[in-house]
């Protein structure tokens, strides 16, 4: 990234989302060394339980105000848990009383990091905004792309893809360009505090926490039976909600089955009607696996939908490696419009995938270009 500033100019003011975290510690040093006005903000987007044990707030808080005042940048806290009840819990707890399995990362960047706070930080002065994800943007004659970043086992531009020109034309992202081990490296070098903290996993506010107890004190559970294909009940399963297509652990069936083969047991489909959840022995069964999946709430990053059918590569889950598939209208005549927010296609993969699931993201790219997405039907 080019320096921003020279000797007859005034530096640009730069927004950094300070999580607590090293790749935000490290996005904020490389701007700070870039010459940019520096300021920082960290997001409180959760109220209800932030407990340290569960969601470690106050901890997160204290590292980044550390990170700030080593950096010698302005730093304060802003509470955008409203926010993120209406627009990213809410719809979670929808989806998953509708039996899908949603990813509220993608939701919370799409409302909240490149809205909210994008929204709020541009009122504060800022020029631009910055975060530590592990992405890029590229600007073409007035076109912004999102691309992956650099380092492909970190690369987040599959939780990034709901992001539109606007926020793309007003968000750096200071370690794309750097693989995990450079960034660790770095905030060792300059003695940031967070050099060697333990990346988080998970979602924040479920935290450290046993997910069912979770889930249980906002939905009520409906327990039903696990069942073969052919009909045959092996187990009992505590609500469809806690359990995800494709899982293998935490089923608690065992060998049981007049048939069984002693492979392991496996999620394959969700009986809604009936509140029933299908398992399957083995993981290359064909239940298991599908050729194609129609999405819904697409989103193009360039604003305008592409001319179909398209050849392209596709992830159904993060960390999955590009799949080669093509897009097509579906054959109901549904246009997947010409908005950023278009309707719905068909997506048909050259090889059978395994545990497509409802509710997550199926993911588009052109080598390193993430054209967008959309929700798996």
């Amino acid at each position: 990234m080019s320096k921003q500033t020279s000797p007859q100019s005034t530096p640009m003011p730069i927004v950094v989302g300070l999580s607590g975290g090293v790749d935000s510690s490290v996005s904020a040093l490389l701007l700070k060394q870039q010459g940019y006005d520096v300021s920082a903000i960290f997001m409180k987007n959760w109220n209800e339980d932030d407990k340290d044990s569960y969601c470690p707030a106050e901890e997160d808080f204290a590292d980044a105000q550390s990170i700030a005042a080593e950096l010698d940048i302005p730093f304060h806290g802003v509470n955008f848990a409203p926010e993120y009840w209406d627009k990213v819990f809410a719809y979670f707890l929808s989806e998953y009383k509708a039996g899908r399995t949603p990813n509220p990362d993608i939701l919370c960047n799409k409302e909240i990091k490149f809205k909210v706070f994008l929204d709020y930080a541009l009122s504060q002065g800022a020029s631009k905004i910055a975060t530590g994800h592990y992405a890029r943007v590229r600007e073409e004659n007035g076109q912004f792309f999102l691309l992956k970043g650099k380092d492909n086992n970190k690369d987040q531009s599959y939780f990034l893809y709901t992001l539109g020109q606007y926020p793309l034309s007003k968000t750096l992202f200071p370690i794309g360009e750097l693989d995990k081990p450079e960034v660790r490296q770095l905030a060792e070098q300059y003695q940031l505090a967070t050099w060697d903290k333990k990346d988080s996993t998970g979602i924040c506010f479920i935290g450290e926490r046993d997910f069912k107890q979770f889930l249980s004190r906002y939905l009520p559970a409906q327990p039903g039976n696990m069942v073969t294909p052919e009909g045959e009940i092996v187990g009992q399963h505590q609500g469809l909600m806690y359990h995800t297509l494709g899982q293998r652990k935490g089923l608690g069936i065992g060998g049981r089955s007049t048939n069984s083969s002693g492979q392991p047991w496996f999620a394959a489909q969700k009986d809604l009607s009936n509140n029933q959840l299908i398992v399957v022995q083995g993981k290359d069964h064909p239940l298991l696996y599908a050729k194609q999946l129609s999405a819904s709430k697409l989103h193009w990053v360039s604003g305008q939908a592409p001319k179909l059918p398209l050849q392209c590569k596709a992830k159904t889950r993060y960390r999955q490696a590009d799949q080669s598939c093509t897009i097509y209208s579906l054959p109901d005549g549904n246009d997947i419009g010409n908005t950023e927010e278009g309707s719905s296609c068909m997506v048909k993969f050259d090889e059978p995938q395994f545990a497509i699931t409802p509710g997550q993201s199926v993911v588009f790219y052109q080598a390193d270009i993430c054209l967008g997405g959309g929700i798996i039907n």
